[in-house]
Order: C-alpha cells, then sequence, then structure tokens
C-alpha cells in the first residue's frame, strides 16, 4: 500500500481549500440581482481523523450548516476538493424527511434508499420505534410533527442507519430536555465505545466542551481555528464578548464589514454583440 493511501485511510474527512458560493436573496426569497452572490464558504481546509469529534462554532449566517450540507453530500462545493471517507449521515430538524410521508413510511423509504433489503428495513424500523418513543404519531403524516417530533424521528432513523460518519446540525436544540440528554448519552456511547467520527454544530459551549475533542471555529465563511476543543472555544468565546460589548451601530457596522469580505465581484456587464451570441 502506498503512503498516500495509508495517510487518507486514517482520515474520516479532507477538505482542502473548499469554498461554496450562493445567490442573494431578498426576503420573498427571490434573487435581489442576478449576477450578485456571497460566499458561504470560502477556501477552507483542514483534515479530521476517525473517531474525531469535531464541535463547529460560529455565530449565525458564519457557514456552519453551509459546511453540514457540504460534509453530508447533500450540496456541492464550488471549489477545492472534499473526501469523505466513509458513509456519512446529517442529522438536523426536516433535513431528509418527506413531510406527505408517515413517520412510519419514512423509515422505510430512507432504508430503501440505502440499499438495506426488507428483513434489514424492519430491523431499523423496531429501532426508531423504541428510541424516538413517538408512539402513535409514526403513523401520521411528518407535516403534522411539531419541530422537537421532526427531530426525534430524524435523529432515530440515523441512529439505526448507523453511518460512520454523524452530523450533527442543532438537532439537541428543540423538544423536551429528557430526549435531548438521551441522545447526548448515546453520542457518548458511540465516540467512547464505538470510535465514531461526528461533526457536533451547537451555539453551546458547554456542551461542545464536554463533548467534543476538537473544535473548529467558522466565521464570516472562514476557517479561523481548528484543534484543542478547549483552546478554539476559548478563543471563540472571547470574539463572542467582544462582539456583544459593541453598542448597536458600532455592532452592525462590523457586522456590515465582515459580510462585503464575503461578497463576489460582479462580473463585467456583457456587449450588446456578447447577448446576441448568448
Amino acid at each position: 500500500m502506498s503512503k498516500e493511501k495509508q495517510t487518507s485511510k486514517q482520515y474520516a474527512v479532507e477538505a482542502d481549500h473548499i469554498s461554496k458560493i450562493y445567490a442573494l436573496r431578498n426576503k420573498n426569497n427571490q434573487h435581489k440581482k442576478a449576477n450578485k452572490r456571497f460566499y458561504a464558504l470560502k477556501d477552507v481546509s483542514f483534515k479530521v481523523e476517525k473517531g474525531d469529534v469535531v464541535g463547529i462554532l460560529g455565530t449565525n449566517g458564519s457557514g456552519k450548516s453551509t459546511l453540514s450540507l457540504l460534509l453530508s453530500g447533500i450540496s456541492d462545493i464550488d471549489s477545492g476538493e472534499i473526501k469523505i471517507h466513509g458513509e456519512q449521515a446529517l442529522i438536523a430538524i426536516n433535513t431528509g424527511l418527506n413531510m406527505q410521508l408517515t413517520g412510519l413510511e419514512n423509515i422505510k423509504v430512507k432504508g430503501a434508499l440505502m440499499g438495506l433489503k426488507k428483513k434489514q428495513i424492519e430491523a431499523i424500523t423496531e429501532d426508531v420505534i423504541n428510541f424516538s418513543e413517538l408512539g402513535d404519531f409514526l403513523y401520521q403524516p411528518v407535516k403534522k410533527y411539531s419541530s422537537g417530533m421532526k427531530s426525534r424521528l430524524g435523529f432515530s432513523i440515523s441512529l439505526a442507519l448507523d453511518p460512520d460518519i454523524f452530523i450533527v446540525d442543532e438537532a439537541l436544540s428543540v423538544g423536551d430536555k429528557g430526549f435531548a440528554k438521551k441522545c447526548m448519552d448515546r453520542m457518548m456511547q458511540l465516540r467512547n465505545d464505538q470510535g465514531k467520527t461526528i461533526f457536533f454544530i451547537s451555539h453551546s459551549l458547554d456542551q461542545v466542551r464536554n463533548f467534543c475533542t476538537k473544535g473548529m471555529w467558522i466565521e464570516g465563511g472562514e476557517l479561523k481555528a481548528y484543534g484543542d476543543v478547549e483552546t478554539v472555544a476559548s478563543e471563540y468565546s472571547e470574539y463572542v464578548d467582544s462582539l456583544n460589548a459593541l453598542k448597536g451601530k458600532e455592532k452592525q457596522k462590523v457586522l456590515d464589514e465582515k459580510f462585503e469580505k464575503r461578497l463576489l465581484p460582479s462580473p463585467p456587464k456583457k456587449t450588446l454583440w456578447q447577448k446576441i451570441k448568448g
């Protein structure tokens, strides 16, 4: 086996200068201008070893959820390269659930999409029923679920499918505390006993510090820090405290300047001849 293959084998994820670009939209979810775009993520590089538990930190709109979509394969990068070694599952409210189907139908569809056989689907269905504690709601359309119930279902399905890499995006921020603790206990077991690779996105610094082995701070679409969880969490906490200490207009100015740096320069306008040529 080559040295390169040996090196890649120990990593769960390798991201090399990845960027993701979105078009700006207005409050009605319409494009403001066809040529106005911004970096959701810009030139981000990192390597995560198998068995690492990475807490992803960042203020609202920093790019955390965009990163979770890239890691899960739901969205594609615009530049750079990302290598995922193993099967992955995103655990986030609503993600991957068909609102028109019942909870039970969602379980079976997800299993079928994963290529599971009938007996395997029956086995994971039993696991989901037991873990989610949704009872008769499993036979109701998901569109009638509360946010907490959707989180229960999505979390339970992902656990039952047992992927190599878990990406948890604020999935424990809704619902009752009892179920959140049950999920945290299960993830602790995945970390300690099964050596699963976990990306954990949360606004709770205490949760990140107590659960994660590494920290990743994304801010303004860029990677600010990655390494020891306590070090990264402390740096992030200091930044948030300094930002919150600013007065209204001063804070808004800082946020506006940060966003301006993420905008892409507008492409040159087409000449009449270029428009005619298409």
